[in-house]
């Protein structure tokens, strides 16, 4: 038996969100700067062969295990290349050029403060240790926040667009629930993740893969002044920067020299399954959402054209139990026939709600900063979201001329993500809770209440949030404390 929501909505648009990249939190886009205009700084850091001095673009790190000058002049641009944006000099010739803004990491997060950094005029270095593009574990679901939050005019690699989910709890209490309208798309993270640091090399940022960063220091010989952090690569190279922001990853070394804290680690076991036409058809337009058998764990079907992603996720140290659950779940669905071209594993971690965003002049934001939505585990949307509040403080971190005033910006880029994003996690913490608790009750709400169905449909869209509709619609407040009531 399926139910269908008739609440009209905007169809999934297939482009990036149509605001610039200032704006965002309470703190506005970046102040302008000095320096070449945004055109003059554009360039194809691939074509240009470019690795970090002044005609080589910067070494970087993604790091997985998951003072500037005022004086300073722009670096003659080289013939070949006369728009690439140069690091600039300090007025020592023998000193190491210094960046505006060097990002640490490639993915959404990384991409997106590398993009907001560019745009606004500044001289950004992006590292990854990976070759591009790289697979990454991820549904690949692009709800509404994420779709909005993507630089105007990207053009979003679809797979599929959504307009049904079915529901079931442990295998059984089968529902799907339809839309009139599309309610999230999916992609595949490989071209979702290039094109996004495609995007941000077309605003004018340096792109650098390969590499590893080791650390960042902040004070030390490596480091000439204190307007400026020296980023230390694999090799013994440092790279220095006015400002840094760490997106590389839910193991993020810059997250640990900033000293970001996690209370909710989870693991999650995906595959992806190539299927015949047959079975593809069959989960076209549609998703499958799987209430577990372990406290807060759930699964999931994502259809890809001629593959789905299939995956679980649970707290960790239930390893073996999670493990079992995956297999379980791909049996009832008869897809055990099918061998997987792809069997990964990664952990979440979400933040604790004091846990720092900075130190000093380095950022941290996506999982590197511990964002994600707690209940979902869903975190395009936020690295999207955080790496662009990243990107744009960051130039304000560069531009500060001491210690009090760049403090003084790192603290407003944390009130900026406490402000819209944490007021979601803290929401979410709650509904994670309830869920682990009374997975029945979410299910029931979800396959046969309209008021709960509505609520679903408008937050993948992007129309509110959880933690507005809680704020703002007294029943659902009401509902969420009697069931933290009844523990």
């Amino acid at each position: 038996m399926s139910g269908e929501n008739t609440e009209n909505g905007e169809e999934f648009a297939n482009s990036g969100g149509t605001g610039s990249a200032g704006g965002a939190g309470d703190g506005g886009g970046p102040r302008d700067g000095e320096g070449p205009s945004g055109a003059e700084r554009r360039a194809d850091s691939r074509e240009s062969g470019a690795t970090g001095s002044p005609e080589r673009s910067g070494d970087a790190d993604a790091g997985d295990a998951d003072a500037e000058d005022p004086d300073a002049g722009d670096a003659e641009p080289r013939e070949d290349a006369a728009r690439d944006v140069e690091p600039r000099e300090d007025a020592d010739e023998e000193r190491t050029p210094v960046w505006d803004v060097v990002v640490v990491g490639a993915g959404p997060a990384g991409a997106s403060a590398a993009y907001a950094a560019a745009v606004a005029g500044r001289r950004v270095l992006l590292l990854e240790k990976a070759e591009l593009p790289r697979y990454k574990t991820c549904g690949g679901g692009i709800i509404g926040p994420s779709r909005d939050a993507l630089p105007p005019g990207f053009e979003l690699p679809l797979r599929d667009r959504i307009n049904a989910v079915t529901f079931t709890l442990g295998g059984r209490l089968t529902r799907t629930r339809k839309s009139k309208n599309t309610l999230f798309g999916l992609v595949n993270r490989p071209e979702f993740d290039h094109a996004l640091v495609t995007a941000a090399e077309r605003a004018g940022a340096r792109v650098r893969t390969g590499v590893t960063v080791s650390r960042v220091e902040q004070h030390g010989p490596a480091v000439p002044d204190r307007r400026t952090v020296a980023v230390v690569l694999s090799g013994g190279e440092s790279v220095l920067a006015h400002a840094v922001v760490g997106a590389d990853g839910s193991a993020s070394r810059i997250g640990a020299h900033v000293g970001v804290r996690m209370d909710q680690v989870d693991l999650g076991l995906e595959v992806e399954i190539p299927v015949p036409p047959t079975v593809a058809e069959d989960w076209a337009g549609r998703v499958l959402l799987d209430w577990g058998p372990l406290p807060g764990s759930y699964g999931w079907v994502f259809p890809k054209g001629d593959t789905l992603t299939v995956g679980v996720i649970a707290a960790r140290g239930e390893g073996a139990r999670t493990k079992r659950y995956l297999e379980d779940f791909v049996g009832r669905l008869g897809l055990a026939g099918f061998e997987p071209s792809v069997s990964s594993g990664h952990l979440t971690r979400c933040r604790a709600e004091d846990s720092p965003l900075s130190r000093g002049r380095v950022l941290v934001c996506g999982d590197a900063a511990g964002l994600l939505e707690p209940w979902t585990r869903e975190g395009i949307s936020f690295a999207l979201r955080s790496g662009r509040l990243a990107g744009e403080w960051a130039v304000r971190v560069a531009e500060s001329g001491d210690a009090v005033d760049s403090r003084r910006q790192a603290l407003g880029y944390a009130h900026a993500i406490g402000s819209d994003l944490g007021a979601e996690m803290s929401v979410g913490r709650r509904l994670h809770q309830v869920f682990a608790r009374h997975p029945r009750a979410m299910h029931t709400a979800l396959t046969s209440l309209p008021p709960a169905w509505r609520a679903f449909t408008r937050v993948v869209r992007g129309a509110t949030t959880f933690a507005e509709i809680v704020r703002n619609q007294p029943m659902a407040r009401r509902a969420l404390e009697a069931l933290d009531r009844r523990g």
